[in-house]
């Protein structure tokens, strides 16, 4: 083990993060290494109430569609709907299915139930209306946006009808077509009517820019200005979904979590926020993966946020020794997750800064990973993070 190693090593507990960090931040960001693991929505779940009771954190954001988020935070702040619907419908990439996730909504919904609104916590997806397989139609939002400004602005401001609208949309299976995800020809993201959609998406951001924001603060602003970022990114998105040129995906990834990083940004705007996504989505540093048989790199959703807040940004990564049931097995000892394997407690935070002086230069190796799924941490990325959350070993299900 490195000398001084143990010096490092706190308690996973929000006293014990906050020691790490000069101020509390008003984003504090805690990665995953992959998803689909419930001890790491776990882990999750018991920092968010600590930080909620002990430090004045008001809202968690997940990597779920911003969207449907929208469904969940209506249960929790005023219990529209019934808990199984919710879970059905207010979270994509299957992360409604998650027991861990689950039960994170039930307890915001009984800490909300006896409490003013003013003392409310709040639930937010900060990812676009995006999956691996599909992108959505722009129906949803860019009709939400518009039935708004109807209601507040003259009619002969709005730069079309709900009709016009409604025509140019068209039939949304043509913009969910899974084929137009790898094959450029299937979008009809550069027809003629996406382009005027483009234009349209525009002004209506552009028009509700122009409107005071109403005092005191209106949960239907807030919904419209999301409308707003989400119809401008998804129709840029979908436009690039049509593009042929070798760029193409680098663009995609970019455009998502550039739609992600606004999304936090309007967040932190509201009060102290724990986030929660892969670790790729929240690094200060450049992000890499490989699609389509191309290596692509680009600035992540915590970057970019993290550029805009400085020091109201603080990044946890998570990091894990086994995953038994996905083929991750014990690390080897010359690697980040090995040394940390390697200590007595099996849950714990790590000064980062500190560990990398007790590095002293001795950089761990970046350990292999045997599953697409799992991202082990890079540990040229060490300076970069504020903190690192491990967990020696997942249970299997």
């Amino acid at each position: 083990m490195v000398t001084g190693i143990k010096d490092t090593v706190h308690a996973v507990e929000a006293a014990a993060v906050m020691s790490l960090l000069p101020a509390r931040p008003r984003m504090l960001a805690l990665g995953e290494p992959t998803h689909g693991e419930d001890i790491l929505l776990e882990v999750r779940n018991d920092l968010f109430r600590q930080l909620v009771e002990q430090e004045g954190y008001r809202t968690i954001a997940i990597e779920s569609d911003c969207v449907m988020g929208l469904i969940v935070d209506d249960y929790v702040t005023s219990g529209t709907g019934a808990l199984d619907e919710v879970m059905e419908r207010g979270f994509s990439h299957g992360f409604g299915a998650s027991a861990a996730n689950r039960e994170l909504v039930r307890w915001m919904r009984a800490y909300n139930e006896d409490r003013p609104a003013s003392e409310h916590v709040r639930f937010a997806g900060f990812d676009g209306p995006l999956e691996m397989t599909h992108v959505a139609s722009p129906r949803q939002v860019l009709t939400a946006l518009h039935g708004h400004l109807a209601s507040r602005v003259d009619a002969d401001l709005l730069p079309c009808t709900a009709e016009a609208l409604d025509r140019l949309i068209g039939d949304d299976a043509r913009w969910t077509n899974p084929a137009a995800i790898m094959d450029p020809s299937q979008s009809v993201g550069r027809s003629a009517d996406a382009g005027e959609l483009r234009l349209l998406a525009d002004d209506l951001a552009a028009l509700l820019d122009a409107q005071p924001p109403p005092a005191p603060a209106s949960s239907d602003d807030d919904r419209a200005r999301l409308c707003a970022r989400t119809a401008t990114g998804l129709l840029r998105y979908h436009s690039w979904m049509a593009d042929t040129s070798p760029g193409r995906l680098t663009r995609l990834v970019g455009i998502r979590d550039a739609m992600m990083a606004e999304n936090l940004l309007a967040a932190a705007a509201k009060g102290p926020t724990l986030v929660h996504a892969h670790n790729a989505h929240l690094q200060r540093g450049k992000s890499s993966m490989r699609m389509g048989g191309q290596r692509l790199e680009w600035w992540s959703a915590g970057a970019l946020a993290g550029a805009r807040l400085g020091r109201d940004y603080a990044f946890l990564a998570t990091a894990i020794g086994t995953i038994r049931h996905q083929g991750v097995d014990v690390p080897p000892p010359d690697t980040l997750e090995g040394l940390l394997y390697a200590l007595p407690e099996d849950r714990c935070v790590v000064d980062a800064p500190r560990l990398a002086i007790a590095l002293g230069g001795a950089w761990p190796a970046h350990r292999v990973s045997p599953w697409f799924g799992y991202a082990p941490l890079d540990p040229a990325h060490l300076a970069e993070i504020d903190g690192i959350v491990f967990i020696g070993d997942a249970p299997t299900p």
